[in-house]
């Protein structure tokens, strides 16, 4: 079965995100997904502040940009979230726009390899596992979290790149892909993995037949989420959700 979600873009202010959520709640939009986009808005916050809001909505994080974040301190947020908010939270990572992580000093030669030594490091935090790693970027010497998940919280890895797709069917518990990804790129994916595959799709439209359609069309090239997000200059996102919301139904 093929969850529906939406997205809160961080171009809209902070202050409008808790009508917004409350809108996905009331509604049945099953997941409300957050970006952590430079320079606009925390994923972590905004997803505590979402979480605390509601009782029932998903929040999903996707996706963390790691070359901003040390993996521990990432997997003190997460780990928090989920204690608080037991299988209410997904956390996605990924490369984070690299003319970003140069502006803040944090761009690093390979991209890949972070990303890979962070998802291990990640996963074994967030396992309750005591991790010493001595890698090219991530080094832990014998870090554990005191309070980790009840349970293995899974760590989804997004990106575009075939090697960053690669390693995300390799490292990632599951996939997350933008709104650039094709129909033949999920098929793809969906076909090389058994993980659950995440994709957004941009759209403005409230045209039920439509969205329906292309909803179907996504779900059935393998997407097991499909994440409807509007363009960064459309208003009503309050209207937005509630739309996609009476898809659900």
């Amino acid at each position: 079965m093929t969850t529906l979600g939406a997205v809160y873009r961080p171009q809209l202010p902070p202050e409008k995100l808790r009508s917004v959520v409350l809108a996905a709640e009331e509604s049945g939009v099953d997941s409300l997904w957050l970006w952590e986009d430079c320079f606009l808005e925390s994923g972590i916050a905004a997803a505590s502040a979402a979480l605390a809001w509601t009782s029932r909505l998903k929040v999903g994080v996707g996706l963390l940009p790691v070359p901003l974040r040390n993996v521990a301190l990432t997997a003190m947020e997460a780990a928090t979230l989920d204690r608080l908010f037991p299988g209410r939270v997904t956390i996605g990572i990924g490369h984070g726009v690299q003319d970003w992580m140069g502006q803040v000093g944090a761009r690093v030669s390979s991209p890949l390899t972070l990303l890979r030594e962070y998802t291990g490091a990640l996963k074994a935090l967030l396992a309750g596992e005591r991790v010493t790693v001595d890698g090219r970027y991530v080094q832990l010497t014998g870090v554990a979290l005191d309070w980790p998940p009840s349970a293995p919280m899974p760590v989804y890895v997004g990106g575009h790149g075939a090697k960053t797709l690669a390693l995300a069917g390799e490292a990632g518990d599951g996939t997350i892909l933008d709104a650039s990804a094709d129909l033949d790129l999920v098929r793809a994916i969906r076909a090389s993995r058994e993980h659950p595959v995440v994709v957004y799709v941009e759209t403005d439209s409230r045209d039920r037949g439509f969205v329906t359609d292309l909803v179907s069309r996504v779900a059935a090239a393998g997407a097991t989420s499909v994440i409807l997000q509007q363009s960064a200059a459309s208003e009503d996102p309050e209207g937005f959700v509630e739309f996609v919301g009476s898809l659900t139904g």
